[in-house]
């Protein structure tokens, strides 16, 4: 039986180390994470990566454990590792999906929603278009290989078991929260800006003119402005994701910095 060179040299403990962090990464992160990919896959995946890296690099190899509740309590810091750097890295998406989500309330598409069969819930058309756009300029970027690239120096910044998670991450994780909201209010600012100045239009009219029926009106009227508004918009859109796209590999290692030992 062929054993690989990695393990051999490491210790199967270590590779097991690493292959939990790989896990971790890959539940969560864009692309890899997608309930359409099997579950399969993503393990020999994680497999073939953690094979790669053991053997490739040089991994510390002290470890101090003297029971296996001490070993499980490092498998799950390794793979606290992995979900933040995946939690880090799917930010973005979720701010897409919430800027869909605050321009079909104003447009008027938040009552027509469409059965996602990858999660089974119900999701609005805009947010799933942005998404899928989303998903294809990650990959024209080269997301995955982002996130390859910063799985792989993560251990430069932090070793097997010595991750720290004290109140810089959780800092980190904070501000994080918070500017999804920013990046979905500044992708969704146009569209909404538009749809309040059209709703202040029709109100006006409405007061001058009452014999309109400005309802009738108005419903087609947001939506030609709304997608009209969306077009126009997105050279600028491209630009944003390209921008955070880059911005995610400085912040994925700006959380390693975080959690490296002092």
């Amino acid at each position: 039986m062929f054993i690989p060179e990695g393990i051999l040299l490491n210790g199967i403990e270590v590779f097991l180390l690493v292959f939990v962090r790989m896990t971790g990464l890959f539940v969560i992160a864009p692309i890899f994470g997608r309930r359409n990919i099997p579950a399969y896959l993503k393990i020999g995946f994680s497999f073939m990566l953690a094979l790669m890296l053991v053997s490739s690099l040089q991994v510390d190899n002290g470890l101090y454990y003297s029971n296996m509740l001490e070993y499980i309590l490092l498998v799950l810091k390794e793979f606290l590792v992995g979900i933040t750097l995946g939690y880090v890295s799917y930010a973005i998406f979720t701010a897409i999906h919430l800027a869909g989500q605050l321009i079909d309330m104003k447009v008027g598409f938040g009552i027509v929603n469409v059965v996602d069969p990858l999660s089974n819930i119900q999701v609005p058309i805009t947010s799933t278009f942005y998404f899928i756009f989303c998903m294809l300029i990650f990959l024209i970027c080269n997301g995955h290989h982002i996130l390859i690239r910063a799985l792989f120096y993560s251990y430069d910044f932090v070793p097997l078991g010595k991750a720290l998670f004290d109140g810089e991450v959780v800092n980190n994780i904070i501000r994080v929260f918070g500017n999804i909201f920013i990046i979905s209010f500044k992708i969704s600012g146009p569209v909404v800006v538009a749809i309040l100045i059209s709703d202040v239009a029709l109100g006006i009219i409405s007061k001058t003119v009452p014999q309109l029926n400005v309802f009738m009106v108005g419903m087609p009227l947001k939506i030609f402005l709304g997608l009209s508004v969306m077009v126009l918009t997105m050279p600028m859109f491209i630009s944003l994701l390209e921008y955070l796209i880059k911005g995610m590999d400085r912040e994925m290692y700006n959380f390693l910095e975080s959690m490296a030992p002092k």
